[in-house]
């Protein structure tokens, strides 16, 4: 009785309609909808070339509160995110992922997946780590909670900062600007380059501006499985 007590204390509901958060469409508008948003997201591209104009910082945190909504395990949103723009340290996170990228490409990867890469023309050389306005690096928390300052084990982890990442891309992508996914291997020097705790392992960089006038996709990038191919229904 006490235990059952206890947990309906703790369960605090609020209806869905009571939020307001919810809006109920019809099958028209909810078509036209999903098929708006296939024709947006279709049109993003994973850039190498940018420019150095600037992005107001204003349109980012943005886009960083909208990956914050994301679902996650236990509401503990495992996440942080660390928001450069300061020419030195995007200077100093170069340096250090090139290093790593070196490493990489002269026998850390194997055979197979550098014949993988190969298609898509990269090498070692990371310039627009320094070029593009911002970098957004993403932590995954091992430990935090609900709020902020919490000390609790984290779930899903890997699964709950996914999930924020392509709400982030999404978002970036609405708002008008190219972006990369960056992930030299290891990341542990952006721990000691933006001064994150050990808890927190890097879980991806984000490269976001504007692209260059010159900016090229290979076509290979350019090769999507239709949706026959990754769809089976039941």
């Amino acid at each position: 009785m006490i235990a059952t007590a206890m947990m309906n204390d703790r369960q605090k509901f609020t209806l869905l309609s009571d939020l307001g958060d919810y809006t109920d469409r019809g099958d028209d508008d909810m078509a036209q909808r999903a098929a708006a948003f296939f024709d947006e997201i279709k049109r993003r591209h994973t850039v190498r070339a940018f420019v150095a104009d600037p992005v107001p910082q204003d349109i980012i945190e943005h886009c960083i509160a909208a990956a914050g909504r994301a679902p996650s395990g236990a509401n503990h949103q495992p996440w942080h995110f660390c928001l450069v723009g300061d020419a030195a340290m995007k200077s100093k996170i170069r340096a250090a992922a090139e290093e790593e990228e070196r490493a990489f490409y002269d026998g850390r990867a194997g055979e197979e997946w550098l014949d993988a890469l190969d298609p898509l023309g990269t090498d070692a050389d990371k310039p627009f780590l320094e070029i593009a306005p911002w970098l957004i690096a993403v932590f995954a928390q091992r430990r935090g909670g609900e709020k902020a300052g919490m000390d609790k084990k984290n779930y899903y982890i890997n699964e709950s900062v996914g999930i924020a990442c392509g709400f982030l891309l999404a978002a970036l992508h609405h708002a008008g600007l190219a972006t990369l996914t960056h992930t030299p291997k290891p990341m542990s020097f952006l721990n000691d380059v933006l001064d994150r705790p050990a808890t927190e392992k890097p879980y991806l960089l984000i490269v976001t501006g504007k692209p260059a006038a010159d900016a090229e996709i290979t076509d290979h990038a350019l090769i999507k499985k239709p949706l026959k191919d990754i769809l089976t229904v039941y």
